[in-house]
């Protein structure tokens, strides 16, 4: 038999392969594989549960990132889960594996992180478990919530003429990652060298320590937006639309002079001759919410703070379309970051 390398499958793709088939058996399950959240019903509210895995080496590297930045941000992206169900979080798990160069100083630094999260999202952290590593850091989060089941927003959801819409900005992660690369490399071997972040902070706290958007979930609420579907945006916003796209058997159409850029964003882009767009579209870890309304809460989406309409659900045969500046159509390709290609 030949052997397939998952580098060709990417995550997702090896996703798919490994559940395939795979049938829900008990009545409290509603929704496992395949949303940003298991959905699990036990009573009136349903119980959201989502995971995350983060490997030293692979997703974060600690010549640049401070543990305490660390573990906020751990807790920060499996919360963003939640609410990308329209849920609340509630309590988190964490597991550790440590290697033997890490001191109960640091462990309890990174916890300090976790907690500072915890604390401002309102979570409770109930248990977890340590195990030894043998290579470097390893962080598992399990994070548990619920959501009124009249309430649940999946993927599945976009119908045509659906509005589409994004929170905040995109690309500042991506830049910030960028920057600190950058900055490694230039101080490479340097005993006193001084990094130069000087008017980047933005891009460097949307990397380091990104927000959950708690604040546009209660936003909607307030106003009585029940999104049709919502995603949120960790792998880039290419990967997201076509995961919804796919989901919901619909298409798109998204305009490029409306996907939101912050100023940092662009001038960091530019410095690195780096296509903004692309980055944009594609550079991941910004944890906003992408999520799609009827059209007829056009008004109502309009009167949020921090919400941008960038497009519109389209038929399935007509694709998902990136529409340029000077109205060229472009097919969406997920361009996202893949861990099995590192």
């Amino acid at each position: 038999m030949q052997e397939t390398e998952i580098s060709t499958l990417g995550e997702f793709g090896l996703i798919e392969r490994l559940t395939e088939g795979i049938t829900l058996q008990n009545k409290s399950s509603l929704c496992g594989v395949g949303d940003d959240c298991a959905v699990l019903n036990y009573g009136d509210k349903c119980t959201l549960v989502t995971t995350d895995l983060l490997l030293e080496g692979i997703h974060f590297d600690l010549t640049y990132v401070p543990l305490r930045h660390l573990g906020y941000k751990a807790v920060v992206v499996n919360l963003s889960d939640i609410y990308a169900m329209n849920g609340t979080p509630r309590q988190i798990t964490v597991s550790l594996g440590i290697s033997r160069r890490f001191t109960v100083e640091h462990i309890s630094e990174l916890y300090a992180g976790m907690r500072m999260a915890c604390e401002r999202y309102g979570v409770d952290l109930v248990g977890g478990d340590t195990s030894a590593s043998v290579t470097g850091l390893i962080i598992s989060i399990t994070a548990l919530g619920d959501v009124d089941r009249d309430k649940i927003v999946y993927r599945n959801g976009a119908r045509d003429t659906d509005l589409v819409c994004v929170s905040g900005d995109l690309g500042a992660a991506y830049m910030g990652l960028q920057l600190l690369e950058r900055e490694r490399e230039a101080g490479a071997g340097e005993k006193d060298f001084q990094p130069d972040f000087a008017g980047r902070e933005y891009i460097l706290e949307r990397q380091l320590k990104p927000e959950a958007r708690r604040d546009v979930i209660d936003e909607m609420r307030s106003l009585g937006i029940t999104p049709t579907a919502m995603m949120d945006v960790s792998d880039g916003l290419s990967s997201e639309l076509l995961h919804i796209c796919k989901a919901s058997g619909v298409g798109c159409r998204v305009f490029e002079d409306r996907i939101p850029i912050d100023y940092q964003t662009a001038i960091m882009a530019e410095e690195l001759n780096m296509n903004l767009v692309t980055a944009a579209m594609n550079g991941g870890e910004d944890y906003e919410l992408l999520f799609t309304v009827p059209l007829a809460q056009h008004e109502l989406v309009s009167q949020m703070k921090t919400v941008r309409l960038i497009g519109h659900i389209t038929k399935p045969e007509l694709g998902a379309v990136l529409v340029s500046r000077d109205d060229a159509e472009l097919p969406i390709r997920a361009q996202g970051w893949n861990a099995f290609q590192q």
